[in-house]
């Protein structure tokens, strides 16, 4: 009695009211300070609501949580399950695990709401060992009529991957509903065993939404298989966001931006998510123009975005060159306070050094207080690419001094930059080191840069012994980077070697007998000249046809190598006109 008539004095207490409420953990704290101000911290019912507005979702602070849980002078059960859900949920399961081997050290008594967060604990931490002392725990306690508990078991088994324990589990209990199917479907799925989810998910004698977005997802992501998941969602009775989503997701990530375009127009509603969705989809497969107009429809639709399609769209920026819309979007960034994290602030430094303003890339580069591989990676290709080689290398070294481990791409960038700045002795050192220091194996991509070197700097027989005694095949880049050397250098003879590479790579399109048809001219070897371009005819092959992009009062141009299309157009060409005339006459 006397502790319901304390439980009773402390709900009406005003401030014990206030943490219903509270939205921060600084109003919590805050009102922490006045109980313990006005003595009113001893009692176990205000504790036990402090330590739940503590470790809510919402204001989880786990510290300061358990500085309280400390105080406490014989914490109950409650108080215990209350910590133990606070640390699953906070992604710390071994505290959580801790404090329940704490709770039964002490003889306190464990309850049916201790299990499930517990369980919850061990299926995170893949602690099968664990979690199976547990299942032994609730069997003797008499759980397992609890469908709480039974679904405990049910995710801890599916998360560790043993689907057989699961699956007994699931069979065994009496007392299953929908989120005891969905977990068994659910773990079937992540093993990747769809033929079981669909004998499950076919016997289900009712299914939700998440029930059909799982079996989409599986196909989808485990087996890749969108037509079946297509199916399904057509079949699906009632078609959430998330799904709609899903399906999106899907078709983007195979490059199939037609099908996703198409649900994304017939889409009842949107949300950032699918916005984010098809702007990425198209910047990540070669369609920025696109990435960005919808990146425009989505704000002028008063969506605010999310990092995914700030990415996206800066993505797209540095694929187009556009600086002007790429700083607009930096800014927009600083105004509607999106978090500017390590990969937000390694994609801009790509578009500002791809869009050639390298004072700014240096700027965010040098600002930011934690830098990876992939950060320094993207500062050496860009300082490379603009010429920067020295830069760049003094870059691989103070990456060196910090000792962020090296991988195969940032030898690639330093080998670019290398090569793209004339700094042939450097690079071929840094190549030798790869192996002989790093023990990491040089791949295709690091012998095609290293050929490059040697080829800008006229070692063209090096050059072709490096690609005669590599330890795989060459391929069409790297031959066409030592035929285009040998244009730059006038080397016939080894010319007409590279073109027989690219022969027998069945390789050898209308760009390869363009390019041997203008080293022969320039050898002034006329009747080798003509015989390519009379060949060329005869098999019909035809020069591709050029296209450029180029960014006009922050809007995208694309122009077509013969055609005109408007008036901007005509006046380009009439410019264009006037710089030729201008170079005749001087």
């Amino acid at each position: 009695m006397k502790t319901l008539a304390a439980a009773k004095f402390s709900l009406k207490n005003p401030l014990v009211s206030l943490l219903q409420i509270s939205k921060t953990t600084t109003h919590i704290l805050q009102i922490l300070a006045q109980l313990t101000t006005n003595d009113l911290i001893t009692e176990p019912f205000t504790l036990s609501q402090l330590l739940m507005s503590l470790t809510s979702p919402n204001t989880l602070n786990m510290d300061q949580a358990e500085r309280l849980f400390n105080q406490i002078y014989q914490p109950n059960t409650y108080m215990h399950n209350t910590m133990i859900r606070g640390y699953t949920q906070s992604s710390n399961p071994q505290k959580a695990l801790s404090f329940y081997v704490n709770m039964k050290r002490k003889g306190l008594l464990v309850d049916n709401y201790t299990y499930p967060f517990v369980l919850k604990a061990c299926g995170v931490l893949m602690g099968l060992v664990e979690g199976t002392e547990i299942h032994g725990e609730v069997v003797k306690m008499g759980f397992l009529c609890d469908v709480f508990v039974v679904n405990g078991l049910i995710g801890m088994y599916s998360k560790c991957g043993h689907m057989g324990c699961a699956r007994s589990v699931f069979e065994g209990s009496e007392i299953k509903d929908l989120v005891s199917w969905n977990l068994v479907l659910c773990g079937f799925v992540e093993c990747g065993e769809m033929g079981e989810a669909r004998e499950v998910f076919d016997e289900m004698p009712q299914k939700d939404a998440i029930s059909w977005s799982i079996m989409i997802d599986g196909y989808r992501k485990k087996k890749g298989d969108i037509s079946s998941a297509r199916i399904l969602f057509k079949h699906m009775p009632i078609k959430d966001l998330v799904s709609w989503n899903s399906m999106i997701n899907g078709y983007a990530k195979i490059g199939d931006l037609v099908a996703a375009q198409q649900l994304f127009n017939e889409m009842p509603e949107r949300n950032v998510f699918s916005w984010s969705i098809m702007i990425d989809g198209y910047a990540q497969h070669g369609n920025p123009k696109e990435a960005l107009y919808l990146f425009r429809e989505m704000l002028c639709q008063g969506v605010r975005p999310d990092v995914i399609s700030v990415m996206g769209a800066i993505s797209a920026c540095a694929q187009v060159v556009a600086l002007d819309l790429g700083k607009w979007i930096h800014v927009f960034m600083k105004r509607s306070r999106i978090t500017m994290d390590m990969i937000v602030q390694t994609a801009l430094i790509d578009m500002y050094m791809k869009c050639g303003s390298l004072d700014e890339a240096r700027r965010i580069f040098y600002s930011m207080t934690k830098k990876n591989v992939i950060s320094y990676n993207v500062m050496i290709a860009g300082l490379g690419m603009n010429g920067f080689g020295e830069e760049a290398l003094k870059c691989f070294a103070q990456m060196e001094t910090e000792g962020i481990p090296k991988d195969d791409l940032i030898f690639l960038g330093v080998l670019i930059a290398c090569s793209h700045s004339g700094l042939a002795t450097e690079g071929y050192r840094i190549f030798q080191s790869m192996k002989r220091h790093c023990g990491i194996e040089p791949k295709l991509e690091h012998y095609s840069c290293l050929v490059d070197l040697l080829s800008r700097a006229g070692e063209l027989e090096q050059a072709l012994n490096i690609v005669e005694s590599m330890p795989m095949k060459p391929n069409l880049a790297l031959w066409g980077t030592l035929l285009l050397a040998c244009r730059n250098h006038q080397n016939v003879t080894l010319a007409e070697v590279v073109v027989e590479g690219l022969v027998e790579l069945k390789a050898d399109d209308c760009g390869v007998y363009v390019l041997l048809s203008n080293i022969y001219a320039d050898a002034g070897m006329w009747e080798h000249a003509l015989r390519i371009r009379k060949m060329m005819r005869k098999r019909k092959i035809k020069k591709e046809t050029g296209r450029s992009v180029i960014e006009i009062d922050g809007n995208i141009k694309e122009f077509v190598s013969g055609e005109i299309f408007d008036v901007q157009s005509e006046e380009l060409e009439l410019v264009i006109q006037s710089f030729v005339k201008t170079t005749i006459e001087r």
